[in-house]
Parts: structure tokens; sequence; C-alpha cells
């Protein structure tokens, strides 16, 4: 049996108790929250058996083999650590932390522990996505050369999501005083992990554009403060050559949740589409480059982040993403803020 602790109770841990439930020999015997309320809800919920005000009160009682890190992203830092140090296996939310230096000291402890350590970044689950960049492994398209790629969402113009404007779970996505990177931070990292993976190749340059707009009078409710970014334009090249851009937005009006990747080879093309929970693949290969004629793929079904965690845990194999990646993929964020505060100029990773 593999016992599972989730630390942070709020909307997304959910979803992390409800991939395991589905899983066998594996079971959520713990929830860590300082919010006594979100606890106990989160526990009735689930059925969790046990429930901690911190994390260093869970690892007191210790009977658990790994830990999902659902907190708020300036604070997996300091909940991680603990973890690593008592040599407990974690999946951990993206983005990894809130800075590379943090980041970089989670992949090293995780690597110092010889645990089994993993971002979730959730498109990791997209069966387009993992076919898209199998055929790129096995040069299905030759060279890669340019790619485009965007995280739409929609959640600034309406709710369906809920109203940002009343609910903190939202809110604090809109405040760099809460621990927010904004939409570079929450969804960037997301369309910045797809567009590499697929590509093959990570980041060598960066430049960046960010943009925070006006949402409320002095741009405040409450408690917090509106200072985080709301969209974002990248461009990048890659370390095999290739060059393209990336953009995020919650103000893509008509774009719930959609994310979408097109590259381009020396042999064919390929469009990745993750768009109201469809995983689409089409490509232009062979003799229909020549027409210009892009035809369905079909994708096998992968295995979720969760399952690739749990059967890492259970062989000793490593997985991906891990906290290296994610620390890398904050590199590049942290030069994007460098380069949007120095006039978008050129950052080398």
């Amino acid at each position: 049996m593999t016992r599972v602790l989730i630390v942070g109770t709020g909307a997304m841990a959910s979803a992390h108790a409800e991939a395991y439930a589905e899983m066998d020999g594996v079971e959520v015997v713990g929830g860590v929250d300082t919010n006594a309320d979100n606890l106990a809800a989160f526990q009735a919920k689930h059925g969790v058996p046990e429930g901690f005000t911190s994390v260093a009160e869970a690892l007191k009682w210790g009977s658990f083999d790994a830990a999902s890190n659902v907190t708020p992203d300036a604070v997996h830092h300091r909940t991680t650590l603990p973890l690593l140090a008592a040599r407990k296996h974690v999946l951990c939310e993206k983005p990894l932390a809130t800075n590379q230096a943090d980041a970089t000291e989670m992949a090293a402890a995780a690597k110092a522990a010889g645990v089994v350590n993993m971002v979730n970044l959730t498109y990791r689950n997209v069966p387009a996505l993992m076919h898209a960049a199998a055929m790129v492994s096995c040069g299905d398209i030759g060279a890669v050369r340019h790619f485009e790629a965007a995280y739409l969402q929609s959640w600034l113009t309406q709710p369906a999501w809920g109203d940002w404007r009343t609910e903190d779970q939202w809110l604090w996505r809109l405040s760099a005083g809460h621990g927010s990177m904004g939409v570079l931070g929450d969804v960037g990292v997301h369309i910045l992990d797809y567009a590499t993976f697929g590509a093959g190749s990570d980041a060598a340059r960066v430049s960046c554009r960010l943009a925070t707009f006006d949402k409320a009078p002095d741009n405040r409710i409450g408690d917090y403060t509106l200072d985080a970014n709301d969209s974002m334009t990248m461009h990048l090249a890659l370390h095999n050559g290739a060059i393209g851009v990336i953009h995020a937005s919650r103000f893509a009006s008509g774009h719930l949740n959609d994310l979408s990747l097109r590259l381009f080879g020396t042999k064919g093309g390929l469009d990745v589409r993750f768009e109201g929970r469809d995983s689409r693949l089409r490509a232009c290969l062979g003799d229909n480059l020549q027409s210009g004629q892009w035809i369905d793929v079909e994708t096998p079904a992968v295995e979720t982040n969760f399952q690739r965690f749990v059967s890492a845990i259970r062989t000793g194999d490593p997985v991906q993403p891990s906290f290296a990646h994610g620390a890398g993929l904050q590199r590049v964020l942290d030069l994007a803020v460098l380069s949007d505060t120095n006039g978008a100029r050129d950052q080398v990773v």
C-alpha cells in the first residue's frame, strides 16, 4: 500500500485525492492545512482519516510514504524541504517555486534524499502532446525550425470558474503580495513546458513582455493588491536551433482553458490541441506537404502524472518532469521577468 499525505486542501487538492482514489493500492491517509475549516471539509469529502495543521505535525506522526504538495506557489519551498529531509517522495504542484534559487534548492534536496520527485505539469497527461513529442524524437518532422504555442483562459472576463472579484481562490492569483507570479507563473509555466517538451529541446534564450491591466478601483480588492501580470508574450530560441513564440492570457475571451502548439520541421509539421478537454493531433507529412493537407493522427491513451508518480515510487525508477526540470523552467520564468523589466531584452538561459 502506498500511503499519501496531501499538503494544502484547497480546490486543487480534490483533484489529487480523486486521482489517488481511483488507483489500486493507494490510500490518502492524511491532509495538512492551516485552515481548520478547509481541512475538515476536505477530510469529510474524501474520507481522509488524519488531519494536521502543519507539515511538522504530520512528519511527527510519520505514517505516510509520499506527499502531494498542493499549497499556494509561495509555500511550495518551505513545505517541501522538510518532506524531502524526512525522505518522503513528493509530487509538487507547478510552478516548483516562485524563484530559481528556491527551485534549485528543492531540486538539490530531492537529489540528496534519493526520493521520487515530480512537478505536476498536468498537460503531460495530454495524449496529443505526448504522441507529438514522441514523433519529434523519432525524427518524423525532421529538424524542428519554428514553433508557436498559446495558453488561453478567460476567467477575468466571465465567471464560468467562479467570481474572481469575491473568491479568495482566484484573487490570490492576481496578487504578487500573496505569492503569485501572475499568468507567467500560473499558466505560463505550463505552456513553456508544453512547447519545449513538444519541440524536444530546452530554452537557450528568452525575451518577454508582461502586462497587468486595471481590474478594480486602485487595483485593490480587500487585502489583495491586483498587481500580478495578466498576459504575457515570450520569444524563445531553443538549444536545437528552433525559434518560436508562446503567449498566455486570462483575458482570452471565448477560451475557458485551451492550449495549442504548432511545430514546423524540415520534413513536416504537427498541430497539437487541447481545447474543451479534447486532445487532438494533426500532421502534415510526406506527400501531403505538396498539397498542404493536414490529417488527424490517432493518439494512444497515456498514464496520468499521478499514476507515473506512484509507479516510480514502487519501481524506484526516475520520472519526469522532475524537480530538476521544474528548476530549469523556473530559471526561464525568472529571466522572462528580468527581460520585461529591461524592455524585453534578450536573456541567455
